[in-house]
């Protein structure tokens, strides 16, 4: 019965949810005229003349826009209590966000309306999407099991008196209805396990004999998961332990290099994969074709977006966005974040509703040493076509520039530890350099005749060297991600100082 519930609810949701992504500027227009009613009751909108704003043009033209660092004193002052600062009344609740581009953590404001209509919302979006891709030969049975969470790495702790903090999945799962546990495992008690490692252990033994039908995590971490539980079995074959597991949920970090390992790893051919984009800041937006991996943008979920075009100061709105172009991306949101530029890069594949898009990397995560601008769409984009080249797959990954050395070349330093190395290196490399060319003309011309950038430079570890340099940084967990381009050398040289 439940189950019957269940499936008629999401049908209709889609058809909402359709309706919403072939009406985009509709729906923009109404969550920015509703963030601007509610920021006229705050301090932030009192000192950006929001009782002044009428539309889109005096927003732009009024409020500035803001990294993490600059917005941090008014954050500080909501971590402290004070009310109505950049939301109206008090918020208690806060994701911790670590960050890949410093060591400093970031407390994201999650008021009551940002769980529920963005993040909470957008999960059943996401839902509603795979039940309608899948209700043919082979119909999804999803609803019938639990969904594993693989969920990140921090318990919940107090800041002070008036605030409490986790990172984003535990606070989901502290704030979830009560209903939905039912669909969810492993615990709560073992979601909030402080220490990670014994975290996983901890989940491989609790669900090894439950029925799990879908997996939601970084790929990643859900590998590690997913290598304990069989080991536990004593059988490389995940079917036999979860014989109703339909569908692996993912995002954070490009698939693409791991896709080949999950298919090794799975080989059931009903096996299906889905990919989000959902940050501590919000559920942006998910995958909506089973084979088609842009992400179709959420423009109802409580976010008014911008986005400026990467190395300029040209900002646009959704409805002018061009096809192809690198932006940064800008968001405004139920938790009282304005014009904040997140840090992440995104390109647009189809500007028109339903607005599709790929996310080609980070603001500050690429290596322009030498004018090449390799940004972290190329690096998964040519790795993945070498692995397939040379039938290898990379299970982690980090690259930095070697600086100009006497006879005025530099050229790119990669780490790597793979799942299953290349039968030839020299072949692996060569691939990787070729496909760089392929995708980025600005590399190209550095590589022409090793005029600027020599071949790279690859550096193979052993299994578990990124695990043990993340846990070094103290970043275990479900919600850090390796940083995979630096234009410092900091990280490539200490995992190469782990091997010394």
């Amino acid at each position: 019965m439940m189950y019957r519930f269940i499936q008629a609810y999401l049908t209709r949701r889609y058809a909402g949810l359709q309706h919403a992504l072939h009406h985009p500027r509709q729906h923009q227009a109404r969550i920015l005229a509703d963030l601007i009613r509610q920021g006229r009751k705050t301090k932030w909108g009192q000192a950006h003349g929001y009782s002044r704003l009428s539309g889109y043009d005096d927003f732009a033209r009024q409020v500035p826009i803001h990294t993490y660092e600059a917005f941090y004193p008014y954050i500080e002052r909501v971590l402290k209590g004070e009310p109505d600062v950049l939301w109206p009344g008090r918020v208690r609740w806060f994701a911790k966000s670590s960050g890949t581009t410093n060591a400093i953590s970031k407390f994201i404001p999650i008021p009551p309306r940002s769980l529920h209509e963005n993040h909470y919302a957008a999960g059943k979006d996401m839902l509603a999407v795979y039940l309608h891709n899948y209700t043919g030969t082979h119909p999804s049975r999803i609803s019938t099991g639990k969904i594993l969470s693989i969920g990140g790495s921090s318990e919940l702790s107090r800041y002070n008196a008036h605030a409490r903090y986790g990172d984003l999945s535990a606070v989901l799962i502290e704030n979830m209805p009560r209903l939905y546990e039912r669909g969810r495992a492993p615990s709560k008690r073992t979601a909030l396990m402080h220490e990670w490692e014994a975290k996983l252990e901890a989940m491989a033994h609790e669900t090894l004999r439950q029925h799990i039908t879908g997996i939601a995590g970084v790929p990643t971490w859900t590998l590690v998961l997913l290598n304990k539980v069989m080991a536990l079995a004593g059988t490389r074959d995940l079917h036999a332990i979860w014989p109703g597991l339909e569908v692996f949920f993912h995002g954070a970090v490009s698939f693409a290099p791991y896709r080949s390992q999950f298919r090794q790893l799975i080989p059931h051919p009903q096996m299906r994969y889905l990919e989000t984009y959902n940050a501590s800041e919000g559920f942006f937006a998910l995958q909506t074709e089973p084979h088609v991996y842009d992400l179709a943008l959420l423009p109802h979920r409580g976010i008014f977006y911008e986005f400026r075009r990467t190395g300029t100061d040209a900002v646009v709105p959704l409805w002018q966005v061009q096809a192809g172009v690198d932006y940064a991306l800008l968001i405004s949101t139920l938790g009282g974040l304005w014009r904040y530029e997140i840090g992440d890069t995104v390109r647009f594949t189809q500007a028109a509703a339903p607005y599709k898009l790929v996310i080609s990397g980070r603001t500050q995560h690429f290596i322009n040493a030498f004018g090449e601008e390799v940004v972290v769409g190329n690096t998964d984009q040519a790795l993945a076509r070498a692995c397939h080249l040379t039938h290898a797959e990379v299970a982690e990954y980090t690259a930095a520039p070697i600086y100009q050395n006497d006879a005025g070349k530099g050229g790119h330093e990669w780490v790597i530890e793979f799942a299953q190395a290349p039968g030839n290196l020299g072949a692996f490399v060569s691939a990787l350099d070729a496909e760089l060319q392929q995708l980025n003309s600005d590399y190209a011309a550095k590589r022409y005749r090793d005029i600027a950038l020599q071949l790279p430079l690859v550096h193979v570890v052993p299994p578990g060297t990124f695990h043990a340099w993340m846990k070094q940084r103290g970043k275990l967990g479900g919600q850090n991600k390796v940083p995979r381009l630096s234009n410092q050398r900091d990280y490539v040289e200490a995992l190469l100082a782990l091997q010394a």
